[in-house]
């Protein structure tokens, strides 16, 4: 980029090779990236989306409709796209649903963004009056709301079902949303709750109605030697994290031995140190030894002579799980173990699960406060599906025993926040009001994709919603796509939690306002495979036609 300098001679101030891009043309190149992300992914959207096939260089193959999932493996390097995978990342962190959800909006407001600005309507008083719109849609979310107890079982297994709907699992959703609320209970304290503390082993078998819930931890390793014993009842359970190996010197040394004689001594006072250690953990009354650390032969040898039951190379995560669940405190040096630091479990076993592949099972603990879902599936695909699937059903029923609060799924949210955002935008003044009902009618692209998703006609499924929200008593009202018309959804138990709903408004509306406001892009790399103008060109014409599935801007990646 060049500007004219004294005399007429051109000053560079960036590298050759950057371009740059300002004003409209820049805003346009930005949402059209952006919507592009929201496209790719809007097919997947509801109980009969659907679903997409990732292959990485690899040729490993991902199937889902996951929007977090999708996102995250597609290789995006647009700036302005990312962008919107931050959206998706930042719905999956903070509830563990509703990303699809959160992107599909994001894309819908800029498009309408897009339109104003084809009126004459600045980013800035278009950003304002997002920001207006979003917090009035976080406040009207609030008086949708309805309270749930936590310990209102039937209900929780309903939030967890809807969650995992359309993911694969419906058919053996209900064992399966049992399992996930039953995890989550299990784990919460005093209100709040850990899903770390929910370990998913998987493994493939029988099917998913294998599944089940272990009170206690399975853990992907075995015994570290043969003549260790199978399984131990009453399990007294040492978490060591210190080495069982001779240490190595920290500096190049050497030992000069002479003799036979000065080896044979050398390796007995080796194994000494060693034997040391072993009658060290017999002596606390340990008969299970969980290792985070390397083990040696001789030791693991010894250990099974004495009857323990040993595990090396232990991951700290799994550690820390099997602390929370027999209530045993991990030591960290040998010297320093006591009897008061062993935890307990009714039964430690390896156990063959499939084929040649063995699992330990630490089982029967007294209140463990870290459990494992056992994950089965006739494939390893369906298998990863529904782990993503029980993930997000373990986040919602989480989310709502923390905030103990709920709104109807199916689109009746959105549909409610359209209708009553028109309402606040009447009341607001200035250009303002356009960017508060632009977003009222963005709102709209949520029911509108679940009935495109279940074949369904969008003009006519929004007219029945809008129809039963503008009655009295209809703000639960959302669409049955089995049965292609509108419900209570609240009646009908489809149900998901309120942070599902504001924090996909919010992180959406962050996301199209900052991209608004960015006029000049300025890229220092090389030309890309398609030109700048002509990508401007592409956008305008895309933009111009409300369609965005005509191909992806450059840098987007893209599904192999």
């Amino acid at each position: 980029m060049a500007n004219e300098g004294a005399g007429g001679q051109p000053v560079y101030i960036l590298r050759e090779g950057s371009t740059q891009s300002k004003g409209r043309d820049a805003q346009q190149f930005n949402i059209m990236a952006a919507v592009a992300v929201a496209e790719a992914v809007k097919s997947t959207l509801g109980p009969k989306g659907m679903d997409k096939m990732l292959v990485d260089p690899t040729g490993n193959v991902t199937v889902t409709n996951d929007g977090a999932t999708i996102l995250r493996e597609v290789q995006i390097d647009h700036p302005a796209a990312q962008m919107i995978v931050e959206v998706a990342r930042a719905q999956d962190d903070e509830v563990g649903d509703g990303t699809t959800t959160a992107v599909v909006l994001a894309g819908e407001l800029l498009r309408k963004a897009s339109d104003l600005m084809d009126r004459q309507i600045h980013p800035t008083v278009i950003a304002t009056g997002y920001r207006m719109a979003a917090d009035k849609a976080k406040e009207l979310l609030q008086t949708i709301a309805v309270p749930v107890e936590k310990t209102d079982r039937e209900l929780l297994e309903k939030i967890a079902f809807t969650a995992m709907t359309g993911k694969g699992a419906e058919a053996e959703g209900a064992m399966l949303s049992k399992l996930a609320v039953d995890a989550v209970l299990a784990v919460e304290d005093a209100g709040k709750v850990d899903t770390d503390n929910v370990k998913v082993e998987k493994m493939v078998g029988p099917g998913a109605m294998a599944s089940q819930l272990i009170k206690g931890i399975a853990l992907g390793k075995t015994r570290v030697v043969e003549n260790m014993p199978k399984a131990v009842s009453k399990a007294k359970i040492l978490l060591l994290n210190a080495s069982m190996e001779i240490k190595k010197t920290q500096v190049d040394a050497s030992i000069k031995i002479k003799s036979p004689q000065q080896m044979k001594t050398f390796l007995e006072q080796e194994e000494a140190m060693l034997l040391k250690n072993v009658e060290a953990i017999s002596k606390s009354g340990a008969n299970v030894l969980f290792c985070q650390k390397g083990m040696d032969d001789l030791v693991a040898s010894h250990l099974g002579k004495k009857g323990i039951f040993a595990i090396k190379s232990v991951s700290e995560s799994d550690m820390k799980k099997l602390s929370r669940a027999t209530g045993a405190r991990i030591v960290t040096k040998i010297e320093e173990i006591d009897p008061k630091d062993l935890g307990y479990a009714g039964i430690v076993e390896e156990r063959k699960v499939s084929g040649d592949e063995s699992l330990t099972f630490v089982e029967e603990c007294k209140n463990p406060k870290a459990v494992t879902l056992f994950v089965r599936a006739g494939t390893a695909t369906v298998m990863d599906e529904l782990e993503r699937a029980l993930h997000d059903a373990i986040r919602v029923v989480s989310v709502v025993v923390e905030d103990g609060k709920v709104v109807p799924a199916g689109g009746a949210p959105e549909i409610e926040l359209s209708l009553r955002l028109k309402q606040y935008a009447s009341t607001i003044g200035g250009r303002e009001q356009l960017a508060i009902e632009s977003f009222a009618n963005a709102m709209e692209i949520i029911p509108r994709t679940l009935a495109e998703n279940a074949g369904l006609d969008p003009i006519d499924m929004l007219v029945s919603l809008r129809s039963k929200h503008e009655a009295k008593n209809g703000k639960n009202f959302g669409l049955n796509v089995y049965e292609g018309k509108p419900i209570d959804m609240l009646a009908a138990g489809i149900i998901e939690p309120l942070r599902v709903k504001t924090q996909a408004v919010g992180s959406a509306a962050e996301a199209a306002v900052m991209i608004l406001r960015i006029d000049d892009v300025i890229a220092s790399g090389g030309p890309s495979e398609q030109t700048i103008s002509e990508a401007k060109q592409q956008a305008k014409r895309q933009l111009a036609a409300g369609r965005m599935g005509g191909g992806m801007p450059p840098g987007m990646g893209g599904f192999m």
